[in-house]
């Protein structure tokens, strides 16, 4: 169950070597979470990763995850609720992609969008079910600003988060009044770590910082949160550009 400040004390990460996953898991364990549950596809990244939350004091198991295998996810993640409560899902898988490449070869096109929105559409029903039936939890869905409108730069991506964000917002009004809270999280760029000496990006962002406004949407039950927040007054500017005006933008 939560603690008295509303933080969870049994994490779920999907995607359990995402930086944002990892970063949210250290905060909360320093504020007393317990138990963490690692789902991605087995790897030494994964094992590492388990390892080292360990030395932090909790209790860290790990599970094979494949966002791409859609008919499993029910299986995999009852085992995982199975074992006791859940507070916190953390939706944090998905790739990037390559546009050039991905506009060249649809079906790597396709492998982002399977990942990043069908992949998301099939674990997020799951374990809003799952939360649902043991009468409370919270889901956070790791979104992107990139999903409220797509730029050239990177359509296919940007389209893929713009799907999942309908669908988790969605979600969240079937959820709302069952005991379950469903948060869409909307990250902006995400700062390389090896960028510290390079000029710094506008609005940019890191893993601490989103895993920092995770902490305080789950504390205020938020159901939407920008990181940095300035960049919902910059997006909803964006959004409502002309569309000759949008594609002259250097984005």
């Amino acid at each position: 169950m939560k603690d008295a400040f509303g933080l969870p004390q049994s994490l779920l990460i999907l995607g359990g070597t995402s930086e944002i996953g990892l970063a949210t898991a250290r905060r909360l364990i320093a504020r007393r979470a317990r138990t963490v549950w690692l789902a991605g596809r087995p790897s030494p990244a994964l094992d590492t990763a388990a390892d080292r939350l360990r030395t932090l004091g909790a209790d860290v198991r790990t599970v094979a995850f494949d966002a791409l295998d859609p008919g499993s996810h029910e299986e995999v993640l009852g085992k995982v609720f199975a074992e006791g409560d859940i507070d916190l899902v953390l939706l944090a898988f998905g790739v990037l992609g390559d546009q050039a490449r991905d506009e060249a070869e649809p079906l790597a096109a396709v492998r982002v969008a399977q990942t990043n929105y069908t992949g998301a559409v099939s674990a997020g029903l799951v374990c809003a079910g799952a939360l649902q039936t043991q009468g409370h939890g919270s889901l956070v869905v790791l979104s992107s600003a990139a999903g409220e409108r797509a730029r050239r730069a990177d359509f296919i991506y940007g389209s893929s988060k713009a799907g999942l964000d309908a669908f988790a917002q969605g979600l969240g009004d079937a959820m709302y009044g069952t005991g379950v809270q469903v948060m869409v999280v909307r990250p902006g760029f995400m700062r390389p770590r090896t960028a510290a000496s390079r000029p710094e990006t506008p609005l940019a962002t890191t893993p601490e910082a989103v895993a920092t406004a995770i902490e305080l949407g789950l504390r205020r039950r938020s159901e939407t949160v920008w990181v940095p927040g300035a960049l919902r007054v910059v997006m909803a500017a964006v959004r409502h550009l002309p569309r000759p005006l949008f594609r002259r933008l250097p984005l």
